[in-house]
């Protein structure tokens, strides 16, 4: 088709397609698109880590190890874990004979606990997700992202909605406002019933979770009801977390031939 008639058709209009006009076109296509491409992988299954962009590796951090610097070492450890997990949970995975069954890591594609994810899924030789999302100053892709499988997004809503719709797990990790709003979204979503699935959540970091929210208290209060906190499971161990979702999802999704 020559240039000039593509430009008689809205839809090669690049012009318009990034108008106000265009932009139910351009939701729909942070939809149809990342379906395409997940059907394409055949990935139907995703085990979702959320957490903190600003945690890095230990060896970053071992030069300087006073005031500030001991902290972010101390963070570092989370890294260190989820890349652990990661990997350990992979492996689990890809044993999985049938694979439309397989569980692939998920993360927001970014640095931090996002990169240990996919790094862990890399070290395994699996598969991993990015569901990155364009920002002005930050970096939104890591090297351990798959190829073909970095899914970038501008509307943090459909990201949100793909990092939820083959979910069957969560692991939640120390992070700033970006992982307390997908947290809560989340427990939300199930608590009100619009998420029907049963979905196993780990919060990971006994410490973290304790000093961030009081969850009793929210129950004293009456905000949230008593049976709201079987909504989640905190954990501090990689071995207790990775026990915790692959008896879940045995029990939930893979009865039968695979077990």
């Amino acid at each position: 088709m020559s240039e000039s008639k593509q430009k008689d058709r809205f839809y090669y209009d690049t012009e318009f397609l990034s108008s106000p006009e265009g932009r139910s076109i351009r939701i729909l296509s942070e939809y149809y698109g990342p379906k395409r491409k997940l059907k394409k992988h055949k990935i139907e299954n995703t085990i979702v880590f959320f957490g903190s962009a600003r945690i890095s590796p230990k060896s970053e951090h071992e030069s300087n190890s006073k005031n500030s610097e001991q902290k972010k070492l101390n963070m570092s450890q989370y890294y260190l874990d989820a890349q652990s997990l990661s990997k350990k949970l992979t492996e689990w995975s890809i044993k999985i004979k049938d694979p439309k069954k397989r569980h692939i890591i998920c993360s927001g594609g970014g640095p931090g606990i996002m990169e240990a994810a996919n790094r862990g899924a890399a070290e395994a030789d699996g598969q991993s997700i990015g569901l990155t999302i364009s920002l002005p100053y930050e970096v939104t892709k890591n090297e351990f992202i798959s190829e073909d499988l970095n899914l970038k997004f501008h509307y943090f809503f459909m990201r949100k909605f793909w990092f939820l719709y083959s979910a069957k797990a969560f692991v939640v990790w120390p992070g700033g406002f970006g992982t307390l709003d997908e947290l809560m979204e989340l427990l939300t979503l199930i608590q009100t019933r619009k998420i029907k699935k049963r979905l196993p959540i780990v919060l990971y970091g006994k410490d973290y979770w304790k000093n961030v929210i009081n969850w009793n208290y929210l129950v004293d209060i009456g905000t949230i009801s008593k049976e709201d906190l079987k909504l989640f499971y905190i954990s501090d161990e990689i071995n207790d977390s990775y026990t915790f979702i692959t008896s879940f999802l045995k029990k939930q999704e893979l009865e039968g031939p695979n077990f």
